[in-house]
């Protein structure tokens, strides 16, 4: 096979052969395609799209790159979520003990924050001590006595897509929905699942902006998780403020925290319980995700699933003494507190901008070497179509720099707009596609 042939066949629309796809990623995971000409494939792929028959040979093709996990001397079914990522998105935490305390085994493999929104990975890491690099021997120990483990990804795990990524994110090809694809469900495939629920984000903060570009995407993955006999549910969410309260990586952890200690409620705690329902459903201990929703809040009530996440966080070597009593985390050096400047309806909040605040504090990421600061972070306290008059307090920012705040307290003006007339909160969950 030729590659300058193959980038000429796509670059005409055509669709390539199982074949055709190996030959491709196998070449370029050894080496044998330079990183311009697999640029201008991706590029082709990008303008012209996949089949889902291509868009599975290529999930494939990236799963078999590398090692794929076998969980079978395990018992139960063994579920596992994946969102395509926001501002405040927290629900890993929370769900991850919810479900293994229902009986489910959650082999979870996340990642990092880049740019607005946060990484799981960044989350755990801001706990002293907690480990997110495992081996695969110790990752199937932890979920054989814990009944769940998360970790990152390894580089036995789909390296494939760990190079096509990085290429993806400097040629301006990130938004493929087949290659979006692929890269979600190779990672997620060889953790040894038998099924997995979706959230995909839509609105100001979310990787894909409008709802209809959001069920495109729901819709190849769950093509794909079918294609290997996987069970799969697929929620469309809002994105168009901030997931809870806190935003920023031991923030996030803290209010994970208070929602598993049932101190918290908001529409965090309603995501993460349609989510753990919806695992419950689809691992058999429920028969409907209503009901799976049920459990879930019994085992918040009992206190089960906080005590299930106190487990998991010692068993990969996290300090418990926070867990037990975060208000003992240490504190950040900079807290500016802002106030409202009128009065007036929430009518929009750019989540993006926010997102880009809490990085400005140190939250983030601007590139993959930067160090994060897992004490900032931001306390964002208005929902869309809530009331709030002139002074009222609208966030408090966590930094160590005292020269970070100013552009991140604009960032925050910014971001939110103000009516006279009330406004209509936006509905959580749009859609469930099962």
């Amino acid at each position: 096979m030729n590659i300058v042939e193959l980038i000429r066949k796509k670059r005409e629309g055509a669709a390539f052969t199982k074949d055709e796809i190996n030959f491709l990623i196998s070449s370029y995971t050894k080496n044998k395609i330079p990183d311009y000409q697999f640029s201008a494939l991706l590029m082709a792929v990008f303008l012209k799209g996949m089949t889902k028959e291509e868009t599975a040979a290529l999930t494939e093709a990236m799963l078999y790159s590398g090692k794929v996990i076998n969980l079978d001397s395990i018992k139960g079914a063994k579920i596992d979520k994946h969102s395509t990522g926001g501002v405040g998105d927290k629900t890993s935490l929370i769900l991850a003990p919810i479900a293994a305390a229902a009986g489910i085994n959650v082999p979870m493999i996340s990642g990092r924050g880049l740019g607005h929104t946060g990484g799981t990975l960044d989350k755990l890491e801001s706990i002293p001590g907690f480990r997110t690099e495992l081996s695969l021997k110790e990752y199937k120990s932890i979920i054989k006595k814990w009944g769940a483990v998360l970790i990152g990804q390894t580089k036995d795990i789909a390296p494939a897509d760990k190079l096509i990524y990085s290429l993806r994110d400097v040629t301006a090809t990130v938004e493929s929905i087949p290659l979006i694809t692929a890269s979600i469900m190779s990672k997620k495939l060889a953790e040894g699942i038998d099924g997995l629920v979706l959230d995909i984000k839509t609105g100001s903060g979310a990787f894909m902006k409008e709802t209809s570009d959001a069920v495109e995407l729901a819709n190849s993955l769950i093509n794909t998780a079918k294609a290997f006999n996987k069970k799969v549910i697929g929620f469309i969410t809002d994105m168009n403020q901030p997931l809870g309260n806190y935003i920023g990586n031991w923030l996030e952890v803290y209010e994970s925290i208070k929602i598993l200690q049932g101190e918290f409620k908001n529409e965090l705690l309603d995501l993460s319980l349609n989510l753990s329902g919806a695992m419950i459903f689809l691992g058999g201990k429920a028969s409907s995700i209503e009901e799976g929703i049920e459990i879930s809040q019994s085992l918040i009530n009992n206190g089960m699933a906080f005590q299930k996440f106190y487990e998991i966080v010692k068993a990969q070597g996290g300090k418990v003494s926070f867990i037990e009593n975060p208000e003992k985390y240490p504190k950040s050096k900079f807290v500016k507190k802002i106030v409202s400047k009128e009065s007036g309806y929430i009518c929009e909040i750019d989540t993006f901008s926010v997102g880009m605040a809490a990085l400005e504090l140190g939250a983030g990421r601007m590139k993959k070497e930067d160090k994060i600061e897992p004490k900032a972070g931001i306390i964002f306290y208005p929902k869309i179509g809530d009331y709030i008059e002139k002074g009222m307090p609208i966030a408090e920012l966590y930094c160590e720099s005292a020269k970070k705040v100013r552009p991140a307290v604009q960032r925050i003006y910014d971001a939110i707009k103000l009516s006279e007339t009330k406004v209509q909160k936006p509905e959580l969950i749009k859609q469930i596609i099962n």
